[in-house]
C-alpha cells in the first residue's frame, strides 16, 4: 500500500513548468485589445486639445493704422482689422483705438475700453466731460493721458506703438505706461 500511495501523492505535485490558463490569455489578450483601442481614440483627441499650446507664439504683430502727418494733439478714433488665431480658427476682428500726439511730438494709442465694466468710451462725447473720455455706461471718464477720474479702478489700456515709413503701426494693449 506505500506504494501505491507514493504514486497518488506525486500525481499531485505542481508542474515545474508554470502555465497561463484559458482564462489569463483572454483576460490579456481583450486587455491588450481594449487599451490598444481606446490610445487609438483618446490620441487624437489629447493631440487636438495640447497642440495650440504647443505653437511657438510670435512677438506680436503690428498692424498698420494711419499716416503719422494725420494725427494731431488731439485723440482721433481710428478703426483698424486685426488677423487672430484662435487655435485652428483664422479670423479678423475690427478694433478702434484714440491716437494723438503729446506736447514733444510722441505718438499714444489708447484702448477704448472702459476699465470700469468693458463698455466703449468716447472723446469729447459728454457736455459735462470736456476734453475727456467719458464712458456711456456708467459714468465713468478719464483724462486726455487716459487716466481714470471717477468710477474705473485703473486707468485705460494703451496700444504698442511703432513707427515705420510715416506711418503708425499698432500692437499688443498693454497696461497704461503715460499715466504714473
Amino acid at each position: 500500500m506505500s506504494i501505491h500511495n507514493d504514486e497518488h501523492e506525486s500525481s499531485h505535485k505542481p508542474l515545474t513548468r508554470k502555465e497561463m490558463s484559458r482564462r489569463q490569455f483572454l483576460t490579456y489578450t481583450l486587455g491588450g485589445a481594449t487599451a490598444f483601442m481606446v490610445g487609438g481614440a483618446a490620441l487624437p483627441m489629447v493631440r487636438f486639445a495640447v497642440d495650440p499650446i504647443l505653437q511657438k507664439k510670435g512677438e506680436g504683430t503690428f498692424v498698420k493704422v494711419v499716416e503719422v502727418s494725420k494725427i494731431t494733439d488731439e485723440p482721433q478714433e481710428f478703426t483698424f482689422e486685426l488677423q487672430q488665431q484662435d487655435g485652428w480658427y483664422l479670423s479678423s476682428a475690427s478694433l478702434v483705438a484714440w491716437i494723438r500726439k503729446d506736447a514733444s511730438g510722441k505718438i499714444y494709442a489708447l484702448s477704448p475700453i472702459c476699465k470700469h465694466l468693458g463698455c466703449t468710451v468716447g472723446w469729447n462725447s459728454n457736455a459735462n466731460f470736456p476734453n475727456q473720455y467719458h464712458c456711456p455706461c456708467h459714468g465713468a471718464y478719464y483724462t486726455k493721458e487716459g487716466k481714470q477720474m471717477a468710477v474705473a479702478s485703473a486707468p485705460l489700456d494703451e496700444y504698442k506703438v511703432m513707427l515705420k515709413d510715416d506711418w503708425v503701426y499698432l500692437g499688443d494693449i498693454i497696461p497704461n505706461s503715460i499715466v504714473k
